[in-house]
């Protein structure tokens, strides 16, 4: 039998007025509760599913997450004029941040609204009562998966966190270990790939959802996290042999109208309904062309520390769809004048159709099969595999020659070009202990044995001291 809605829903857990029809999965109703009006409404639990992607359209997501995943690392700087300080983007350009940085606590924030919006999903699609078992265990995958994405981001920012428990409010006094983490978002991603189906067994009214494939390549990346490089490098091969991927002949289209949910495509942040919609509020307009003829605020700039490795490395294709240069006309004709205020921005985060407006249709593009191979190359580095034949396709797609034997420090360069500004690079060099020596390179100070993890939220330490405080905060 049907359940009512529950009436002891937490903060950030609920949603409403969501449609299964198109990819309008980002429009979702901004009310944290539902109002007492709607107590008696019966809500079809792939609601519950869309608001939880839905959260990833948040303005957090266009401007504190720029901070913590690429103008903190050697990818970028601050951008947009130098009195602004876009909040605390100076401070963590410069590695000044501390505990009551806006961005991390935003992030911290979202990302367990999210999690809290995932496991009432989950809840409340169990009680439904739905009678189509595979339809059910669906949904149920999807909520996995993003609440398995959600504590990946939470772990590798943070280590130690809370694990959300909907029936113990006392969960979120104790910080959980790291590795109890990893086996939790490993549990959920193994429970989400027994049930979710193939990205073409989806009809087209549901593109842009979880997948078996997406939930695949988040587990090796989650693998790779770990240092488990046996299953890393097969996990990454599940989805070499799926059949579903492929790399996109063309780089550039990748981040264009065109390349969305395209063959390299594992999981997007769809923001793109059945007309222009709420889209990742601003996340376009945060990084678009500042200044006289601009078309945006201009922050999160390409470094010239990145724009030299391209160079270094004669890159030229990578290099040019993913900097906006001053002065250059764009490939749909757009013309970016010599009187913007920066000599540099991020292609990737170019709307043509939007430029700057605050909703736009830019789709984010969180997990790709140009990743899959380089996490299977990498892994294929520490267990005496083959690396070269994964790290190739990427090359030769943009026309670089073969490295015959790839050594680790390769695979992290190609990393770092073809990934740049995908917010994966801070969170590379930490894990490969690169940190100082990059940020060194880059003029700032990377202090070990403190910046390889962000602080516990000022905020979150006053309501649960007992939760305690990374070392050398």
């Amino acid at each position: 039998m049907k359940n009512n809605i529950y009436k002891y829903l937490i903060a950030g857990s609920m949603l409403i007025g969501l449609s299964s029809c198109g990819n309008d999965f980002l429009n979702v109703d901004s009310r944290e509760h539902i109002d007492a009006v709607d107590a008696t409404t019966v809500y079809d639990p792939v609601m519950f599913v869309n608001g939880t992607y839905g959260m990833m359209t948040d303005w957090d997501y266009a401007f504190s997450w720029l901070g913590v995943t690429e103008i903190i690392s050697d990818n970028a700087d601050k951008g947009s004029s130098p009195t602004d300080g876009g909040g605390d983007k100076l401070i963590l350009d410069d590695l000044q941040h501390t505990s009551s940085s806006g961005s991390i606590g935003a992030m911290w924030t979202r990302f367990y609204k999210t999690i809290g919006r995932a496991n009432q999903s989950i809840r409340y699609t169990e009680k439904f009562g739905l009678t189509d078992e595979s339809y059910k265990n669906r949904l149920i995958g999807e909520a996995k998966f993003l609440r398995a994405l959600h504590y990946f981001w939470l772990v590798r920012m943070f280590g130690d966190v809370p694990i959300q428990d909907l029936d113990d409010p006392t969960s979120w006094i104790t910080r959980k270990p790291k590795a109890d983490v990893y086996a939790y978002i490993e549990k959920d991603l193994t429970d989400a790939i027994q049930v979710l189906p193939t990205k073409s067994q989806y009809a087209a009214a549901d593109l842009g959802r979880a997948t078996k494939g997406a939930a695949q390549g988040l587990l090796s990346k989650v693998y790779l996290y770990e240092e488990k490089w046996q299953q890393a490098y097969d996990m990454a091969g599940a989805v070499m042999n799926s059949g579903q991927y492929g790399l996109e002949p063309d780089y550039a289209k990748i981040w264009r109208l065109d390349g969305e949910n395209g063959v390299e495509s594992l999981f997007e942040v769809q923001a793109r309904g059945t007309s222009i919609a709420h889209g990742v509020h601003q996340y376009s307009q945060t990084q678009g062309a500042r200044g006289t003829g601009g078309w945006g605020w201009g922050f999160n700039v390409p470094s010239q520390n990145l724009l030299n490795a391209f160079n270094a490395a004669g890159d030229n294709i990578r290099r040019d769809a993913t900097i906006i240069f001053r002065g250059e006309t764009l490939y749909d004709g757009k013309v970016v004048p010599a009187t913007v205020e920066n000599p540099m921005y991020n292609e990737k985060a170019y709307s043509s159709a939007n430029l700057g407006d605050a909703d736009g249709d830019k789709n984010i593009r969180v997990l790709r099969y140009a990743e899959i191979l380089l996490i299977r190359a990498e892994a294929a580095t520490h267990i005496g595999a083959d690396a070269a034949t994964p790290l190739n396709l990427v090359r030769a797609r943009v026309n670089l020659p073969a490295i015959s034997s790839p050594t680790k420090q390769d695979v992290w360069n190609e990393r770092r070009l073809e990934l740049a500004f995908e917010h994966d690079r801070w969170f590379d060099i930490v894990r490969t202990g690169q940190g100082q020596a990059a940020m060194s390179a880059d003029g700032k100070t990377f202090v070990v044995g403190k910046h390889e993890l962000f602080p516990i939220p000022n905020d979150q330490i006053i309501q649960t001291p007992g939760i305690g405080q990374n070392p050398n905060w």
